[in-house]
């Protein structure tokens, strides 16, 4: 199973890798009870012995937030969907999703999977690997903003164990798209609608942690950097992977304006319903460094020559600076 109770440990804080999986429930946080491996790949419904309140799951996927929070976020997943959509976003044959990151085969989006191709084959190498070796177990990993579950897809291959998060559902790009895989893994990795701020899972459940192309999309990020941490045992690492980092503030404001008006002239809004952090600076990982008294890595992958000169053309064209991806990874202290 995937998850441990926070008193399921062996005495040091780390959690048995034989405990049952676990969900909180959304309303009082109380541990949910008889949340099997085979409840993650149905549907049903699970009450709070606590506070009496029911959380459901619906075709293997848990919703693990409060209505009134869920409603607050309605106008951004409309938005979100109908922009992903537009984009081209999704597949019609399994074959596209199990082709992912390495393979678009759809060809409407080979330059930013090959992004997250070579982020994730990084983090692989420099992370995964190493981390594993050194547990010489498989990792616990908790994939914030999944998606269509690409990423725990890839990590179930790897013989890890991956919960898969978003507040997206949907059966092209949300975490409904990830039935795609069950003809390479079955039974699914567990999936669970849920809000960066608020994870609903016990303390110290995970290994790893990562923000999977997310960070950005939260409204409080010193919050959900919390929250993260929380969920992480002691000597286990919380990773930050392909949100878009500027060298200044200016930088990264510009291209939230420019964004906004090339939304707003394409499909009419700007997308706008929430505040997200948008981008990383210096000073805000500095922030978090103080807040949290940790200390970063930063991994920079190398994407090409082209990328890599993206930057000196902005500055010959009288451009802003270009956004650059750099995986953040801070250990837990133990």
């Amino acid at each position: 199973m995937i998850m441990a109770k926070m008193d399921a440990t062996h005495g040091t804080g780390e959690p048995s890798l034989n405990s049952a999986v676990i969900l909180l429930c959304w309303n009082c946080g109380t541990a949910l009870s008889k949340i099997t491996e085979a409840a993650f790949n149905d549907s049903g419904v699970s009450v709070c012995s606590h506070c009496g309140t029911a959380s459901a799951c619906r075709n293997g996927i848990w919703t693990a937030i409060s209505p009134r929070r869920l409603d607050r976020f309605r106008q951004f997943i409309a938005d979100y969907e109908f922009i992903r959509t537009a984009e081209g976003r999704g597949g019609s044959q399994p074959d596209y999703y199990l082709g992912l990151p390495y393979e678009d085969i759809s060809g409407r989006n080979r330059k930013q999977w090959a992004i997250r191709a070579h982020t994730f084959k990084t983090m692989e190498r420099l992370i995964l690997k190493p981390f594993a070796k050194l547990q010489e177990r498989p990792l616990r990993i908790l994939d914030l903003g999944a998606g269509n579950g690409w990423m725990s897809y890839r990590l179930a291959l790897c013989g890890h164990l991956p919960v898969a998060v978003d507040l997206l559902t949907n059966e092209q790009d949300g975490l409904g798209a990830a039935i795609n895989y069950k003809r390479a893994i079955n039974p699914l990795f567990p999936r669970v609608q849920a809000e960066l701020e608020r994870l609903p899972f016990p303390s110290f459940a995970f290994d790893l942690v990562i923000f999977n192309a997310s960070f950005h999309y939260s409204e409080d990020y010193e919050c959900a950097f919390a929250e993260a941490l929380r969920c992480t045992r002691p000597s286990g690492i919380v990773v930050i992977a392909d949100t878009p980092w500027y060298a200044k503030e200016e930088s990264g404001e510009r291209m939230v304006e420019e964004k906004h008006k090339r939304f707003t002239e394409k499909y009419g809004f700007p997308s706008d319903s929430i505040s997200s952090l948008e981008f990383l600076t210096p000073a805000r990982l500095q922030k978090l460094k103080d807040s949290f008294q940790l200390s970063w890595k930063t991994i920079k992958p190398f994407y090409g020559v082209p990328w890599s000169l993206r930057g000196l053309r902005a500055g010959l064209e009288g451009r802003r600076a270009p956004s650059k991806f750099r995986i953040y990874v801070a250990r837990v202290a133990a």
